[in-house]
């Protein structure tokens, strides 16, 4: 799967020597420099070389495809021109694989990034195009800014659609929540399945929301930034412990709990989910990764490759305990995998990623994730890894982010627990 590190992104090619000028216009981050239509690339200037090789990458990149960035632009073809040879020239010329071939000829599928949702869609309808997404002193996007990344985002798809002849209305289709989902505080991918016909039983997960009294106090200590091109690849001096209510005193937060950073499972929802990052930006989201167990290693193989926000060390594991209503929410290899037809297929499902593994650290520990509004207004939605490698609906997500956004906006308060949104 592709990296999410700017550096990998650009290669060697025509892009390389913007990188101080994206920083500059806040193109820093892979997942908003994807979203850059034609009338930003004029913005900045663009040569029209510069232009081929961001469609050619942001293509490839979508494919896991990136180790054939630098060959294809040196050939000196748009990507209209590549996707137009035939299979022998695609090997001949760059060396390229013959499954890797498939993939770069299927127009209609990408590895991780799934669409958008359709009232995301609908609200975007009515924005307006701005400034390029540069950020204040404080790191924060302006409003003008956040609208300029709506209408990224539109336009982006948009222009997907008609280049690489995707369906944005099956895309659409595909993300929206599955009949039988409804909102609500905690939300299982699927209920538990018989285990070993039957004779295994699935460990139970709590019924309520936790409360938010659970989780301000919290003490996390950060082991990253969240990434942008140029810095520090990882906080040099250790920092001090914090309160975890400081993290959504100004902006509310989605705080991803990991079970294991070197699990194939964990890092495909994480990359699937920070891949959706210029939605989050848009909502005015943050996404923070929380990690049980602190193994520098797996930090630096984890970040920003496969999640490039923030991460978070969880010493005394109380929001995995949050998940677990007051207690870890623990399962076996044998039974909680191997004899689980659903842990299985969350596993093939991840393998086809194409994302590597290691089984350093603990991995029975089930994580989740919060969404959790700004300042004291509490946890708008909780979710659970049921069995491994469960994933919250991203739809779900992106869903819950938009309401909570909407709400704050109309009452300017503090707002229902998702369970009660339904009422």
């Amino acid at each position: 799967m592709a990296s999410f590190s700017m550096e990998d992104f650009v290669g060697n090619g025509a892009l390389k020597g913007l990188l101080p000028k994206l920083l500059e216009e806040g193109w820093d981050d892979v997942p908003t420099l994807k979203i850059m239509n034609a009338e930003d690339m004029d913005a900045i200037n663009l040569s029209q070389q510069e232009k081929d090789a961001l469609e050619i990458r942001s293509y490839l990149h979508d494919r896991a495809l990136m180790q054939y960035g630098d060959k294809l632009e040196a050939s000196g073809k748009c990507l209209p021109e590549l996707l137009s040879m035939n299979t022998a020239d695609l090997s001949s010329q760059f060396g390229m694989k013959r499954g890797h071939i498939a993939r770069f000829m299927d127009r209609t599928s990408a590895c991780a990034e799934g669409p958008l949702p359709a009232s995301y869609l609908l609200a975007l309808s009515s924005k307006g195009r701005t400034n390029p997404p540069a950020r204040n002193s404080s790191g924060e996007l302006s409003s003008g800014n956040s609208r300029k990344l709506h209408s990224g985002i539109r336009s982006s798809i948009g222009r997907t659609s008609r280049k690489y002849e995707i369906s944005v209305e099956q895309s659409i289709a595909d993300l929206k929540i599955k009949d039988g989902h409804i909102f609500k505080g905690i939300v299982a991918a699927a209920p538990p399945e018989p285990r070993a016909c039957g004779c295994v039983q699935a460990p139970p997960v709590v019924k309520n929301v936790a409360p938010y009294s659970v989780i301000e106090n919290i003490s996390v200590q950060k082991l990253t930034p969240e990434y942008k091109v140029g810095m520090e690849r990882l906080v040099k001096t250790k920092a001090p412990p914090m309160k975890a209510s400081e993290l959504w005193r100004d902006k509310p937060a989605i705080l991803l709990c990991i079970r294991r950073p070197g699990c194939i499972m964990c890092r495909a929802e994480a990359y699937q989910l920070y891949a959706k990052k210029p939605i989050f930006d848009a909502l005015g989201v943050q996404l923070f990764a929380v990690l049980h167990e602190h193994k520098e290693p797996e930090v630096k193989d984890f970040w920003p490759r496969y999640w490039g926000g923030v991460m978070l060390f969880d010493k005394g594991m109380e929001f995995f305990k949050a998940l677990g209503g007051g207690k870890l929410l623990k399962d076996k290899f044998i039974s909680g995998f191997l004899l689980n037809p659903r842990a299985i297929a969350n596993y093939k499902r991840a393998k086809a990623t194409g994302i590597e593994q290691n089984f350093r650290g603990e991995g029975e520990i089930k994580g989740g994730l919060f969404i959790v509004g700004k300042g004291k207004n509490g946890i708008a939605y909780q979710f659970i890894e049921r069995n491994f490698g469960d994933w919250a609906p991203l739809g779900e997500v992106v869903e819950i982010c938009n309401k909570l956004q909407n709400h704050q906006q109309i009452q300017g308060g503090s707002f229902k627990t998702s369970q009660e949104y339904d009422n």
